[in-house]
């Protein structure tokens, strides 16, 4: 440290690692000269000195693909800008499948790709052994060539996005560690060092492996772990060509790069070892002792794939320590806990590939009050404070290592670190043959197997074995009664003086309704964006009941707590004390009407109500909603009664067809009827009326809401975008998410959420088009002639603004 810190500014960032080096750059390349990096030793310490420097562009979604495409771009272009030499190198990328499912993934991988604007190509296996001569090919089935993938020298990377942030005005601090948060009525005020406390009213935190800890003295959950991660590096190869692309193996958990002559073989084994809980507050360059035995089977398979790797002496096998988070995306946000302090960090061994974007998106997101793009996925507040315990995480890393190479399939649940959330009902459904999945820590029944048969479901692209089960609880909805254990649900209640104000404001349908009427709503930003999909129901003059989706809870109850701050109301979470039971489809009103003494016609009790009543002399709340489609009601009943309603339920339910049922039905028929999911089909970037919601929008209510000017404006121009639904008739079509949209032969988009229809015996998916300058209405979808893009393959698909199943909603409303 060089001379005294000045006594504020108006941003710190904590780590000068390869992420908060990208931080400041862009928060002064945005015009913020008041910036303040201190880092506790010397920059790069941390973990990014010992990173292989790999930049890919392509990721899971469009968004992250959008930040490392970012990142490319920038690390090519630094050196010229800033004088300091980055290694930017760009050989291009291979990645091998040896086997037909794998080869399905990577076929899908490219297909995305291309939308993207990512150049990819389907190589055989004769194109690949052209690019390494030294590789065993027989075993390859296919592969997948991207040209433009690059790699860096991280260290050198760090110092370039450093001089560019100091000559943007940051001032940059080495050996000053960060000892204390300053935290004034609830938020961030500033630092505390040895040299005293920095006041400031933004702090980044960007520690790496030490976030966690940190952040955890102040109540703030950061979710992650560290993992032993492996690599090894040879001694210096003379044949090997300087221009050979990185070459991925991923069936058999490792990659090969070229490194200063050298080759790198780095190592992502299915089972990872976690790096002990506590961490050494002063540790710098950290190099674990690697346990041989752990690593030489993995390093055996590289040998397999690369015969002269035998020939050749290792010049080191390092093991350094990597953050990996329960999900294996990264942890970006301000801390909904604690505001005014940023998180990033979390980045599952692609901190350099990630870093740029990240640098990017957390400047404009910290300057501009949003985010230049949806980073729900990424979003700190996705975890709940269970996310941050140390057992659920330290077994969690086991898992998420190697998930990254693992085979990505898209029904995959975690393995590890499970039941941490059960229903009082998860016994009984384990007995009924029930399949279980996680969210947000809770268990839940995806399907039922056939008594005696093993809940287990076989992955695949196209149909697994779960398919006929899941077909027959989809057929019992729609044509009997199914049903559904939904205690995940989060709910709470609103109360106060207050609550009516806060709730109309906060949402764009109209609040001020009957007591006991269920309004379906979004809560929107200023720009019309959608934060949140929910019901609000009113069962007071000041009295409000919310029910949203178990991923959203912690970001939802954050969105009310904002809102009702310094009003005459309160929020309270009662997700934990009590239960839900779906009773769904055409004969859960004689069903229920066997059970109950109350009146469930449609005259006393239409769609949209909610009433206190007893199903079998249980006292519930009965709303009359569905998320399938189908007459249904939800129950709602305390957690010590829930067993008792749900056996009373399974005992009278075959006379009426009753059959339990999993998501994965709820899915297929939720898909199949249209109705949105957020997260997936809509989020922050997509308005009501392009997403089809309008019908929710009570645009004349009193006093308006947020986004209603960004609407009103909107309305009156031609919606360019527009979320549309798709079905394809060919038996071997299979959609799940991410399937590029043609329309006459121009990409248009992505298809969101897809499934099997077992209705309509199709493959059906929700998708947005773009216009691309013409205004998108019935006319001009019929107009067009449609595919869908699965694993290279165009189908031909039939596109509509309207659901293909039931889309004036008769059966929901109509029900006889």
């Amino acid at each position: 440290m060089s001379t005294a810190l000045p006594d504020a500014a108006r941003v710190v960032v904590i780590g000068g690692g390869i992420v908060g080096a990208s931080i400041a750059y862009h928060l002064v390349g945005r015009g913020e000269r008041d910036v303040l990096l201190l880092e506790r030793d010397r920059f790069t310490s941390g973990t990014t000195w010992h990173a292989a420097g790999l930049v890919a562009q392509l990721r899971a979604t469009e968004e992250l693909t959008q930040l490392s495409r970012y990142s490319l771009d920038l690390y090519q272009r630094l050196e010229a800008e800033t004088g300091q030499s980055t290694g930017f190198q760009q050989p291009g990328a291979i990645s091998l499948a040896t086997t037909p499912e794998r080869a399905t993934e990577l076929a899908r991988t490219a297909s995305m790709a291309r939308h993207l604007g990512v150049e990819a190509q389907e190589i055989s296996p004769t194109e690949v052994a052209a690019h390494w001569p030294e590789i065993e090919t027989r075993d390859v089935v296919s592969a997948v060539h991207l040209p433009h993938d690059a790699m860096v020298s991280p260290v050198d990377t760090t110092q370039a996005l450093l001089a560019g942030a100091r000559t943007g005005g940051a001032r940059l601090e080495q050996r000053c560690p960060v000892t204390e948060l300053v935290v004034e009525r609830g938020r961030i005020a500033g630092v505390m060092t040895e040299q005293g406390v920095v006041r400031a009213e933004v702090v980044v935190l960007a520690a790496g492996i030490w976030s966690r800890q940190f952040a955890s003295r102040y109540g703030v959950t950061i979710p992650l772990h560290a993992a032993e991660h492996y690599y090894a590096i040879t001694q210096p190869v003379e044949s090997m060509p300087p221009s050979l692309p990185i070459l991925r193996d991923p069936d058999h958990c490792a990659y090969f790069k070229p490194d200063a002559g050298k080759l790198l073989i780095g190592l992502f084994e299915p089972i990872a070892r976690p790096w002990p809980e506590g961490l050494v507050p002063d540790a710098s360059f950290i190099e674990i002792e690697p346990n041989l035995d752990h690593v030489l089977p993995l390093l055996d398979d590289a040998f397999a794939r690369m015969p002269g790797l035998r020939d050749i002496p290792f010049r080191q096998i390092f093991c350094g320590p990597e953050s990996f988070t329960p999900d294996d995306r990264f942890l970006l946000g301000e801390a909904p806990t604690l505001p005014g302090l940023w998180v990033a960090a979390g980045f599952n061994s692609i901190g350099i590939q990630a870093a740029g974007g990240v640098g990017w998106v957390l400047a404009e997101w910290i300057l501009d009050g949003r985010p230049p793009m949806d980073l729900w996925s990424v979003d700190i507040g996705r975890f709940e404070p269970f996310a941050g315990e140390t057992a659920y995480l330290r077994a969690r890393t086991v898992e998420s290592l190697g998930l990254l190479y693992q085979m990505h399939w898209p029904t995959r649940q975690p393995e590890t670190a499970r039941n941490i959330r059960c229903s009082p009902l998860h016994e009984r459904s384990k007995n009924l043959g029930a399949c279980f999945g996680e969210l947000s820590g809770w268990e839940r029944p995806l399907w039922f197997s056939e008594l005696g048969d093993p809940p287990v479901e076989q992955h695949r692209f196209g149909r697994s074995n779960a398919f006929e089960h899941i077909a027959a609880e989809h057929r019992a909805t729609r044509e009997r009664v199914g049903l559904y254990d939904q205690t995940s649900y989060a709910k709470f209640v609103v109360e106060g003086a207050d609550a009516l104000s806060v709730l109309q404001q906060l949402s764009a349908n109209e609040i001020d309704v009957e007591i006991g009427k269920v309004v379906y709503t979004q809560w929107l930003n200023n720009r019309g964006g959608i934060e949140a999909d929910l019901t609000v129901t009113r069962i007071g003059t000041d009295r409000f009941w919310v029910v949203t989706a178990p991923a959203t809870r912690a970001r939802d109850r954050h969105l009310l707590e904002r809102a009702i701050s310094g009003t005459r109301a309160v929020c309270r979470d009662i997700t934990e004390h009590g239960s839900t039971l779906g009773v769904m489809g055409p004969h859960s009103r004689e069903l229920l009407q066997r059970l109950s003494d109350a009146s469930l016609s449609n005259l006393d009790f239409p769609f949209g109500t909610s009433r206190e009543i007893e199903v079998a002399s249980v006292a519930v709340r009965a709303l009359r909603i569905t998320y399938v489609g189908e007459l249904g009601w939800e129950l709602y009943v305390p957690t010590e009664r829930a067993l008792e309603l749900y056996d009373a339920l399974l005992h009278e339910g075959p006379n009426h067809g009753l059959r339990p049922c999993g998501f994965r039905a709820m899915l297929s028929c939720r898909i199949e009827k249209g109705y949105r999911h957020w997260g997936h089909d809509v989020g922050p970037g997509d308005t009501p009326l392009e997403a089809g919601l309008g019908f929710a929008v009570a645009w004349q209510k009193t006093g308006g809401f947020v986004g209603r000017e960004a609407l009103l404006k909107q309305r009156e121009t031609t919606l360019a975008r527009r979320l549309l639904h798709f079905r394809i008739d060919d038996p071997d079509a299979m959609l799940h998410h991410d399937e590029p949209i043609w329309r006459n032969d121009e990409r248009m988009g992505l298809i969101t959420s897809g499934t099997w229809g077992h209705t309509l015996d199709a493959a059906v998916g929700l998708g947005w088009a773009e216009g691309r300058g013409a205004k998108i209405d019935a006319a001009w979808v019929d107009r067009g002639r449609w595919e869908i893009e699965i694993a290279g393959r165009r189908f031909p698909a039939r596109a509509s603004l309207r659901s293909f199943y039931d889309p004036r909603s008769r059966r929901v409303r109509e029900a006889p």
